[in-house]
């Protein structure tokens, strides 16, 4: 004999599953660590920085 299944709860764990694939596909396309964005505002920050100090003022 075989368990009996419950048919919602395995419609559920199947769309759960679809999801979180979705999610990892989602993460690897869009994501970046707060490490990672905290580096590049730091990196853009010094640029502007450089750029305005090297401006020439009238």
């Amino acid at each position: 004999m075989s368990a009996i299944l419950n048919f919602s709860k395995a419609k559920k764990a199947k769309l759960k599953a679809q999801k979180e694939s979705l999610s990892v596909q989602n993460r690897a396309k869009f994501g970046r660590t707060k490490a990672e964005k905290i580096l590049n505002k730091a990196r853009d920050d010094m640029n502007s920085k450089k750029l305005s100090d090297h401006k020439i003022e009238d």
